[in-house]
């Protein structure tokens, strides 16, 4: 017996609020620049520059004593927080402190972890440091550069990819896509705040290959269904089209969501910010290949004219396989 979860012959209607669901997305889309905009994103250590501790304890962590005893030590900006993980035993604490990058340093110097160290274990005898993570103010200015350019590079290529193996409106809607995506990642990173570091623009490409992967298969039998219904409306045949894969979109989707969802929950305070990045991106990815690519190939149209196979014999990227 096989599991269906999308039954046979479904007809729905993805069209149907076409302007609605693409002005959502616009709006989505503002709302994201302007929390960047304002809010701004909470570096991580690898954009900031600085020295990341994380610490355990047998207490239970007392942000305000902490601060009370680092702050004679005059380190500048320094952020405290405590970290929650379900697999933590009942006397197992965690904490991360962020000390910013100290002035004339790459960081913080041994003897300066030292006196730290020692002035938290006055209020908390059996606090231990369990990893210190330093980077200096250029090399964080050089990764945010990179970091920048590999988004902008992996999206330039997927265009070119888009546009030589289907047509120039193909590739809009896709790479409007992965601009909703991206920068909507971008937004609800910056509305709640989450630590946004290296493994988070590792999530981000992760999100653009997910995301044009599933537009591809859509698009991929959307081109095979306008060979093969030559006179029936585009809309009709997209709506055909995403119905058709809509039993491999909910599977891909769904599969992937259940062992995205166990690691956010069990996974731990160190990817849990790529986690929740990846996790954001699937439903996203999977909303923006229906509701965006499709909408802005449907308002711009497709040429149906002229001999349809011969166009695909032609391309050398037609028949790639996905």
């Amino acid at each position: 017996m096989r599991l269906k979860l999308v039954p046979d012959n479904v007809d729905f209607d993805w069209f149907k609020h076409a302007r609605l669901t693409l002005g959502a997305s616009v709006v989505a889309i503002v709302l994201s620049i302007v929390a960047w905009a304002v809010m701004g994103l909470n570096f991580g250590i690898d954009f900031q520059g600085g020295t990341t501790i994380r610490t355990q304890s047998e207490q239970a962590v007392d942000v305000g004593a902490y601060r009370a005893a680092i702050e004679p030590l005059d380190l500048g900006d320094v952020a405290i927080s405590e970290v929650f993980d379900p697999t933590f035993g009942e006397n197992v604490h965690r904490a991360m402190i962020r000390v910013q990058a100290q002035e004339g340093a790459q960081s913080v110097q041994e003897e300066t972890l030292a006196r730290l160290e020692a002035a938290l274990q006055e209020i908390e005898p059996s606090l231990q440091f369990l990893s210190v993570e330093s980077v200096g103010p250029k090399v964080s200015g050089e990764l945010i550069q990179t970091a920048i350019l590999a988004v902008l590079a992996s999206l330039g290529a997927i265009l070119v990819y888009i546009w030589l193996r289907f047509e120039w409106q193909f590739s809009v809607g896709a790479v409007a896509a992965l601009f909703h995506d991206v920068i909507l990642t971008i937004g609800i990173f910056s509305i709640l705040q989450i630590r946004f570091d290296l493994a988070t623009i590792a999530a981000v490409l992760t999100i653009i290959g997910y995301s044009i992967n599933d537009t591809v298969v859509i698009f991929d039998r959307l081109r095979e269904n306008l060979i093969k219904y030559k006179k029936r409306d585009l809309r009709d045949v997209m709506n055909l089209s995403v119905n058709e894969t809509l039993s491999r979109t909910v599977m891909t989707s769904g599969t992937t969501l259940i062992a995205l969802v166990a690691l956010l929950v069990l996974g731990g305070e160190v990817i849990r910010g790529f986690v929740f990045a990846i996790t954001w991106g699937v439903v996203v990815g999977t909303y923006s290949s229906v509701f965006v690519a499709k909408n802005i190939v449907l308002f711009l149209g497709v040429n149906r004219d002229g001999n349809d196979k011969d166009r695909k014999d032609d391309n050398p990227f037609a028949n790639v396989e996905t």
